[in-house]
C-alpha cells in the first residue's frame, strides 16, 4: 500500500454453518494448504494492508472464535446471529469498525485462492474514483452465478441474479464472486437502505451496486480467474481448491529450480520454503512449516513437518519428520526414521529403524539401526545428547536425560541410563549363556508331546 493511500480494513465473512460440508467443525476452518481457510482470507487482508480486520462468525462457532483470538495481532470478532443475509453480516462489523475512515474490502473465510494483487486492483478502481468495486471472473460455466452487467466503458451498470435474468444477461460470462470494495462510510450508509423484499428475505450486499448508481455513482467490475475465487461450501469443493493450491505450487517449486520426479504425487503445505537444486522423489507430503536448502535430497514417502534441512541433507526413504527437527549440512536420515524436536550437526547419520525424540546430534555422529531416544516417562520429556564423532550401537536405548561425550561409543544392544565420558566406550549386556545340545533336546520332547496329542 502506497504512503498516500487511504487506511483499509477488511470484513471476513465466516458465519456460514457450511451444512453440504457435513461436519461439526465449521465450515471455514478445514484446511486447503494445511491452513485453515480463514487463515487465508486473514492473511490476505493483512498482505494488502488492512489495519482493521473483523471476522463475522456465528455465536455456536467456539471453535472458530477461539481460533481467531489465538492469533496474533488484533483482530475483531463480530457476531451475526440470526444470519440474515450478506449486506446483514457486513452491518454487523459496524460497531467493531467503529470510527474507521478508510477504504473497506468485503472477504469470504471459504475462499482460500484469491490473490493479493486482485484486492490491490480492486482498491486501485476506488483510487480512480469508482464508488463500489466488485471481483468478478470469466465462468466457463455461469450456471446460477450472479452476472457483472458493464457498459461499453468497463463500468459495472448492475448485478444480476441468474434467476433474475433475461435471456441476454444469461449469455454474460462475466460472473461475481462476492469479493467487494468501497469507502466504509459510503457502504455503511447505503447498507441501511437495503431491504430484504426478495424471496429469502435476506439483506444482500449485491444491492449496493444499484443503490450506488442511483445516485450516480461510478461501479467497476476488476477481473480476476475463476480458479482464484472458488469457494468451498463441501468436501468436493474443498478437494478441488486443494488440487488448484498444489498444482500451481508444483510448477513454482520447478519454475524456480527444484526436481519433482513425479511432480503429482508431491503434496505442499501454504508455507513450504524449498530451495533450488533439491531433489524430491515421488509420494513426499510436506505439512506446514517446512524449510529445504538448496542440494537437498527428499527420498520417495517421506512426511516432514515444521523441520528445517539444510544444504545437502538426505531424508529417506520412509522417513518422518516431525515439528523441530533440524538437519545441517550433509545430515542424513534413512528409511523408517523418525527425528522430532532433535538438531542433527553436520554429516551426523541416523541411516535406518530409529527413533530420535528430543535433544542434539553432534557432527559427524553416527546412530546405528533400531536405536531409540527414550524421552517420555509418561510425565515429562527429556533429552538426549549426543556428541560430535559419537558412534551409537545397533539396537540401543539411551534413557533420557542423558549425555554421549564426544567421540564415545555405544555396544550394540545397550540400555544407557548414564551419561557416556568422551571417547569412552558404554556397553549393558547381560552374560551369554550357552548350554550343549538343549535345542536338539527341546525339539524332541516337544515333537513327541506333539505326536501324542494327536493319537488322543
Amino acid at each position: 500500500m502506497s504512503q498516500t493511500a487511504r487506511p483499509r480494513a477488511a470484513v471476513i465473512l465466516a458465519a456460514g454453518k457450511g451444512t453440504r460440508m457435513k461436519s461439526d467443525l465449521p465450515k471455514v476452518m478445514h484446511k486447503v494448504g494445511g491452513r485453515p481457510m480463514v487463515d487465508w482470507s486473514i492473511a490476505l487482508a493483512r498482505k494488502v494492508g488492512c489495519t482493521k480486520i473483523v471476522v463475522i462468525a456465528h455465536p455456536s462457532q467456539q471453535v472458530l472464535i477461539d481460533h481467531v483470538a489465538s492469533m496474533p495481532g488484533e483482530i475483531q470478532v463480530a457476531f451475526q446471529d440470526p444470519p440474515m443475509g450478506t449486506g446483514h453480516a457486513v452491518r454487523c462489523a459496524q460497531r467493531d469498525l467503529g470510527a474507521f475512515d478508510g477504504d473497506l474490502v468485503v472477504l469470504y473465510g471459504d475462499s482460500p485462492l484469491v490473490p493479493a494483487t486482485a484486492i490491490e486492483d480492486l482498491f486501485g478502481a476506488l483510487t480512480d474514483g469508482a464508488v463500489i468495486g466488485v471481483l468478478g471472473f470469466e465462468a466457463a460455466e455461469p450456471g446460477l452465478y450472479g452476472r457483472l452487467i458493464t457498459s461499453g466503458h468497463g463500468e459495472l451498470e448492475a448485478i444480476v441474479e441468474a434467476r433474475e435474468a433475461t435471456p441476454d444477461q444469461l449469455q454474460v460470462t462475466l460472473c461475481n464472486s462476492g469479493v467487494m470494495a468501497g469507502r466504509a462510510a459510503t457502504m455503511f450508509r447505503l447498507l441501511q437502505k437495503v431491504t430484504n423484499d426478495n424471496a429469502k428475505g435476506e439483506y444482500y450486499l449485491t444491492d449496493l451496486v444499484g443503490l450506488a448508481r442511483a445516485e450516480n455513482g461510478r461501479c467497476k467490475a476488476v477481473r480476476c480467474d475463476e480458479d482464484d475465487l472458488i469457494g468451498c461450501d463441501s468436501k468436493a469443493d474443498l478437494a478441488e481448491a486443494e488440487a488448484i493450491f498444489q498444482s500451481r505450487c508444483r510448477v513454482a517449486a520447478m519454475a524456480n529450480g527444484v526436481t519433482l520426479v513425479a511432480p503429482e504425487t508431491v503434496f505442499f503445505a501454504h508455507d513450504t520454503v524449498i530451495g533450488p537444486d533439491v531433489v524430491i522423489e515421488p509420494n513426499v507430503v510436506f505439512g506446514p512449516g517446512v524449510t529445504v536448502q538448496s542440494g537437498a535430497v527428499i527420498r520417495a514417502f517421506c512426511h516432514i513437518e515444521g523441520a528445517t534441512l539444510g544444504p545437502g541433507a538426505s531424508v529417506g526413504p520412509f522417513a518422518r519428520l516431525r515439528p523441530g527437527a533440524v538437519l545441517d549440512k550433509d545430515a542424513f536420515v534413512g528409511n523408517f526414521v523418525e527425528v522430532k524436536n532433535v538438531h542433527m550437526a553436520e554429516g551426523a547419520k541416523a541411516s535406518h529403524l530409529s527413533y530420535l525424540g528430543d535433544g542434539t546430534v553432534g557432527a559427524g555422529a553416527n546412530i546405528g539401526a533400531g536405536t531409540i531416544f527414550c524421552n517420555y516417562d509418561g510425565f515429562f520429556k527429556y533429552e538426549t545428547r549426543i556428541g560430535a564423532g559419537a558412534f551409537i550401537g545397533s539396537n540401543s536405548a539411551l534413557v533420557a536425560p542423558v549425555t554421549i561425550g564426544d567421540g564415545a561409543y555405544v555396544g550394540s544392544g545397550s540400555v544407557i541410563t548414564k551419561d557416556v565420558e568422551a571417547n569412552a566406550l558404554a556397553v549393558t549386556r547381560a552374560q551369554q549363556m550357552e548350554r550343549t545340545g538343549w535345542a536338539a533336546a527341546f525339539r524332541d520332547k516337544m515333537t513327541a508331546r506333539k505326536a501324542a496329542r494327536k493319537k488322543g
